[in-house]
């Protein structure tokens, strides 16, 4: 049992959740609780250890010996320690490190997300979790977006990372990317272009949402192939990006759904 915050693993850790430089150059990230290290353990992630301490629950214990059979290697911590390690005011107990391996691009790409300036972390979890509900094939983010294995962005996609595609490109690589896979590039700007209940999101789609205070960059503004709003009789000047992002994925899903 590990019972030291100055152990080296437990510094790592440490280093891991705070810089995206150490994410980076390590090629490692860390998740936190349960919920996530299950939505792990069911992509077939193979974590390089796992952390836990032994005042666990019954689901806690079950997902230990998931672990264990999927031959991860497990550290027992003692709870100061695990606070330490934890990115959280309140630990659940568990955590583990995995390698920053993120899922291929798809040959076929007909409905993507772009993330562009998305500073907030909540936001750019959130904005993550919708679009692997909604079947989002690929997320591309602007490196002026917040970094996606952030603990918080984590935390805020709820597993989403483990179903999605995700890079970090330059505006003119995600333009490219969008012509290469036959998207239209479509930027969500509110009060400007169609209203998004009559713009046509049932076709190849790469959606891009800027963040609610400076909008889309200049680089994908001018490259555009159209804007969509949100209709807001109620006379708010916008809305937050996460739930802006949300409604418009899935006006796009109805669309899709009710199309022949």
């Amino acid at each position: 049992m590990i019972t030291s915050p100055s152990n080296p693993r437990i510094k790592q850790v440490r280093a891991l959740n705070a810089r995206a430089r150490e994410r980076r150059e390590a090629g490692l990230f860390v998740i936190e609780g349960v919920r996530l290290c299950e939505e792990a353990l069911a992509a077939k992630q193979r974590p390089e250890i796992v952390l836990h301490t032994e005042e666990l629950d019954g689901r806690g214990r079950a997902l230990l010996a998931a672990f264990t059979r999927a031959g991860a290697p497990l550290e027992a911590v003692s709870p100061d320690v695990m606070k330490a390690a934890s990115d959280t005011q309140t630990p659940q107990g568990v955590l583990a490190v995995l390698p920053l391996s993120p899922r291929p691009r798809p040959a076929q790409l007909d409905f993507v997300l772009v993330a562009d300036q998305v500073r907030d972390p909540g936001n750019l979890g959130t904005l993550l979790r919708s679009a692997a509900a909604a079947g989002v094939q690929a997320v591309w983010m602007h490196p002026g977006t917040a970094d996606a294995y952030a603990p918080k962005v984590l935390r805020a996609g709820m597993g989403a990372h483990f179903r999605l595609s995700l890079e970090t490109l330059g505006y003119e690589d995600i333009r490219s990317a969008a012509k290469r896979h036959g998207l239209r590039l479509l930027l969500a700007a509110a009060g400007q272009g169609e209203p998004c209940d009559r713009a046509d999101l049932g076709a190849p789609l790469a959606l891009v949402v800027g963040s609610e205070a400076e909008g889309s960059g200049a680089g994908l503004t001018a490259a555009t192939d159209g804007f969509v709003h949100i209709p807001m009789p109620g006379g708010f000047e916008s809305l937050n990006a996460a739930v802006a992002g949300s409604i418009l994925m899935f006006e796009a899903v109805r669309q899709r759904r009710e199309k022949p």
